[in-house]
């Protein structure tokens, strides 16, 4: 669901400047001695700023295309004090014109939107379309760490993997049952398992890497 835009919103974006932009990558990314972790839908950013702040020698950044959630997620960023992390207010379609190639070390997908209708398979960021894309900017070991609530995404999203030729490791159809300490909770997963819904997890890497 999209979010109503507020007025003002890109307005209010310019006080975050300093580590959010629209449609490129601020030098955070040069500093080729660190790790790049990119999260792809980064919402109102529960899960970026948690896992900057656990891993201060990594750099993050966080696309999103609704400007809305980059507000609530640069606020965040900014009470915490984070210098490890970049915002970009960005449409995924074309994220293979963002990064140099094999330039990210990891991808997190969490909880994207499932498009359950047939004919909107090609949206979906696992679909191999994407995952195409995916191989061009991943680094030849990189990962993708993919969390979703909806069971039937999670079996289109193996079979897709494997399409394109990718390596899956850590499968599990209920990610709280044995909950790893080092998982990080975004708010929907929240949600979800209140309600009792239980997460699918995976990663996955290609082959080839």
């Amino acid at each position: 669901m999209r979010l109503r835009k507020k007025p003002h919103t890109y307005e209010k974006l310019t006080r975050f400047e300093d580590f959010v932009t629209r449609g490129d990558v601020q030098p955070i990314k040069k500093d080729s001695t660190r790790e790049l972790y990119v999260e792809l839908g980064t919402g109102k950013g529960d899960f970026i700023t948690q896992i900057a702040e656990r891993n201060p020698q990594i750099n993050f950044i966080g696309l999103e295309v609704e400007a809305t959630c980059v507000l609530a997620a640069a606020r965040k960023v900014r009470e915490k004090n984070l210098s490890n992390v970049r915002l970009i207010v960005f449409d995924i379609n074309n994220i293979a014109e963002l990064f140099s190639e094999h330039e990210v070390d990891r991808l997190y997908i969490n909880f994207c939107d499932p498009w359950p209708k047939k004919r909107h398979a090609k949206r979906r960021l696992t679909h191999v379309r994407f995952l195409e894309m995916y191989r061009k900017i991943l680094k030849r070991d990189g990962e993708i760490y993919f969390k979703t609530d909806n069971r039937g995404l999670f079996d289109f999203s193996l079979e897709q993997f494997a399409f394109a030729g990718l390596d899956v490791r850590d499968i599990t159809n209920d990610l709280h049952a044995n909950e790893p300490p080092e998982n990080i909770r975004t708010e929907y997963e929240n949600k979800f398992s209140a309600a009792g819904v239980p997460i699918n997890f995976c990663i996955a890497r290609f082959a080839n890497g």
